[in-house]
């Protein structure tokens, strides 16, 4: 904690004011990056689009497996925190999108269960391929996830018409 404030040029105090501990701020750091890289490929509406859908969905992949190249024995141990930062923050990115849908008339219940699905077989799908790329060319996996994804999307939205 010495090191992290020293470097942060804050005395400990001020940064336990902000967080719990060195993970809380792990967490912290790697969802800003995440959201930070999110921010710089999708335009500033952030409105849902097949276009955005598909800069997301690659995205999602590509981050991935530049996190495994980087990633050293000793680090494994933070591979879950980073996978719960990512999925939480596709969950919310695409429950904003549903939100934010014309004439969305369906309950919060549902949108929030739509977000979760998606998000979830979206993130898990860019984690399996992330280990073991060899099996998959990138275009060819986000292009099979983004079919999917427009599928379950496309007859959740026909519902709140």
């Amino acid at each position: 904690m010495h090191d992290i404030a020293t470097r942060a040029s804050v005395n400990r105090a001020t940064f336990y004011a902000h967080f719990e501990d060195k993970l809380a701020f792990l967490e912290y750091w790697m969802t800003d990056k995440f959201q930070n890289i999110i921010k710089k490929r999708l335009p500033d509406d952030l409105a849902f689009s097949q276009e955005n859908l598909h800069i997301l969905v690659q995205t999602i992949f590509q981050f991935l497996v530049r996190f495994r190249q980087y990633i050293t024995p000793g680090d494994k141990q933070f591979e879950p925190m980073l996978e719960k930062a990512m999925q939480k923050e596709l969950y919310r990115l695409l429950l904003q999108w549903l939100q934010l849908r014309p004439n969305q008339s369906l309950p919060q219940e549902k949108l929030e269960a739509a977000a979760l699905v998606v998000s979830w077989g979206v993130f898990g799908s860019a984690l399996q391929w992330s280990r073991d790329t060899g099996v998959r060319s990138l275009e060819s996996i986000v292009e099979d996830v983004i079919e999917v994804v427009t599928v379950n999307l496309g007859a959740f939205g026909e519902q709140a018409t």
